[in-house]
C-alpha cells in the first residue's frame, strides 16, 4: 500500500502539538484539521505541513496561533431558536421541581448559548437554584465569555432569535450598550461558572441534569465521539437530558440515551426513575 505522505505529515504535526501543548487533535475530523493547517501554512508563508511542524516546535507564537486555528468558535445567542424553545417548553418543566438544577454547556466558546440559557432560566423563575457551568478548551474565548460582552451589530439578529425561542420580555432589558458593544447584565453571571475543560482529555466535572454540547462533535471522528459520549454518560444524572447540534446525533439502539425530541436533537438518559 502506497504511503500517503500528506497523512503522515499531518499525523506528525498533531503529535507535535499534543507533546508541546497537551491538546490532542489526533481524532478530530481530518478534513477540517487539514483545512486549518493549510490556512496556517499560508499565513506563515510555508510550503509544507512538515515546515509548519518545525515552526511550531521552535516558535511559541505559531504554536499558540495554530491552537486558536484548531479551536472551533462559531456561536450566537439563542442559536437555532426552536431548540431553546423546546428546552423551555419540554425540558425545563421536567427539571423545575428539583431543589437544585445543574447545567453544563460543553464547548461554550464565547458564551452566547450559555448566557441564553441564563436568560431562559431567569424567565422561568429558576435562577436562584440553577448553576450553569460553561466550559471550553480555549482559554482565550473563555476570558471573552466571562466579560459578557457581545458585538453590537449582532444584537438585532439575537433579538429575533430570542423572540422565536419564546422570549417573555424585551431582549434589550438584558443588556446595556455603548458605541462599541453590548454588555449583558451582571445578574446573568451570578449563577454561572466558567472553566477550562477539554472534552478530549479531561474527565467528568460533576453530575448534571442537562448537558448542552452543540456543533462540537461534528469535528470529531467516530472513535472520539464515542469517548465523549462515555464522558456524558458519566456526567448525566438518571433521566438527565443531552442537547446536541442540528447535524449531530446519538445512537439510541444500544446506548445510554433515548430520544426525547428527535427534531431538536434532545436526548434523555435511560432510567427507571425520573431525574434525581
Amino acid at each position: 500500500m502506497k504511503l500517503n505522505k500528506e497523512d503522515l505529515e499531518l499525523e506528525l504535526l498533531l503529535l507535535a502539538i499534543y507533546r508541546l501543548s497537551g491538546y490532542d487533535f489526533r481524532n478530530y475530523m481530518r478534513s477540517s484539521i487539514l483545512r486549518r493547517a493549510q490556512s496556517r501554512m499560508n499565513a506563515e508563508k510555508l510550503t509544507s505541513i512538515t515546515s509548519l511542524t518545525e515552526k511550531i516546535i521552535h516558535n511559541e507564537r505559531v504554536l499558540d496561533n495554530i491552537l486558536k486555528d484548531f479551536s472551533i468558535n462559531v456561536t450566537e445567542m439563542f442559536r437555532d431558536p426552536d431548540f431553546f424553545k423546546a428546552l423551555r417548553e419540554e425540558v425545563i418543566p421536567v427539571l423545575k421541581d428539583l431543589p437544585e438544577i445543574r447545567i453544563w454547556h460543553a464547548g461554550c466558546s464565547t458564551g452566547e448559548e450559555a448566557y441564553s440559557m441564563a436568560i431562559l432560566i431567569e424567565e422561568e423563575g429558576l435562577a436562584d437554584r440553577t448553576k450553569i457551568y460553561a466550559t471550553d478548551m480555549n482559554e482565550t474565548v473563555l476570558k471573552k465569555a466571562q466579560t459578557g460582552t457581545m458585538p453590537l451589530n449582532k444584537m438585532q439578529s439575537y433579538t429575533k432569535n430570542y423572540m422565536l425561542a419564546g422570549g417573555k420580555k424585551s431582549f434589550s432589558e438584558y443588556y446595556s450598550a455603548d458605541s462599541q458593544a453590548a454588555h449583558l447584565n451582571d445578574s446573568l453571571k451570578k449563577n454561572m461558572v466558567f472553566a477550562q475543560h477539554n472534552l478530549v482529555t479531561d474527565g467528568s466535572l460533576n453530575e448534571f441534569h442537562l448537558i448542552i454540547c452543540r456543533n462540537v462533535l461534528i469535528y470529531f471522528n467516530q472513535q472520539l465521539q464515542q469517548q465523549v459520549f462515555r464522558l456524558f454518560d458519566a456526567s448525566l444524572s438518571n433521566g438527565g437530558f443531552l442537547g446536541l447540534g442540528t447535524k449531530e446525533s446519538a445512537r439510541t439502539d444500544q446506548g445510554f440515551l433515548e430520544a426525547f425530541n428527535t427534531k431538536e436533537k434532545i436526548y434523555r438518559k435511560k432510567s427507571r426513575n425520573p431525574v434525581v
